[in-house]
């Protein structure tokens, strides 16, 4: 599944970091790089762009105004270096707000989204096909990204500045928090149970006393998550 998308920005720098980050990601397509947000508007009234990366303050028009000017709503992320705007951003129904300098690991989720927001707005079956975002997610380890898929997931542990994830191909140490991840996890199908874990709710093989089992592996549930945690899994035991 392709993804067209363009970036607007008046500062060159920005682009290319944007241009930099996107070349990590097979499926998204840079149709357009531009400094001029009005240059930008005619190219959405010609060709159909499913995503647009868009700053802020620019000297012509600025993005809030870009977005009201627009008839046809692609999935717009603003990237700017002010946070004052997010309120009113968000009220224009933007995707995400990234904040510069932009970490890599905060414009992977905002890849994500956006993914996952085509993948439905082209009405795939996201449960049947092994190649849509609802199916796997893309994880930094070792300086690559690595398509990992929900079905192989096992659990993930924190480690600290770390988590690691067990799957049934391998494992993986990421550079991310459990919170983080645990957010863009679908979650009818894993469940924090712990403050260091997070497990795959079909992959739960017995649940003991204050612990599930996981492929030989014994996982405590925290005394916070313990209520809604066994209700959730025996309810889908049921």
């Amino acid at each position: 599944m392709k993804i067209k998308c363009i970036i607007i920005d008046d500062e060159p720098l920005a682009i290319r970091v944007l241009e930099n980050h996107l070349k990590e990601f097979q499926n998204f397509e840079i149709v357009g790089s531009f400094n001029n947000p009005i240059s930008a508007l005619q190219l959405l009234e010609e060709e159909c762009i499913d995503a647009v990366f868009l700053d802020i303050n620019m000297s012509k028009m600025n993005g809030l105004e870009f977005i009201k000017n627009i008839e046809v709503k692609s999935n717009i992320v603003i990237t700017t270096a002010y946070r004052e705007y997010a309120v009113e951003s968000f009220d224009l129904d933007v995707l995400d707000y990234l904040v510069k300098p932009i970490p890599f690991n905060r414009f992977l989720k905002a890849v994500n989204k956006i993914t996952q927001k085509v993948s439905l707005e082209r009405g795939l079956n996201l449960d049947s096909s092994s190649d849509n975002n609802d199916s796997f997610i893309f994880l930094k380890v070792d300086k690559k990204l690595m398509k990992i898929m929900f079905d192989e997931i096992q659990y993930i542990e924190s480690l600290k500045d770390y988590i690691k994830v067990f799957t049934t191909v391998e494992n993986y140490l990421v550079h991310k928090s459990l919170t983080s991840l645990s957010e863009e996890l679908p979650q009818d199908k894993f469940l924090r149970i712990h403050r260091s874990y997070t497990v795959s709710l079909d992959k739960i093989r017995s649940v003991e006393g204050n612990s599930v089992e996981i492929d030989s592996k014994r996982i405590p549930i925290g005394r916070k998550y313990i209520n809604q945690a066994k209700q959730i899994i025996l309810n889908l035991e049921k």
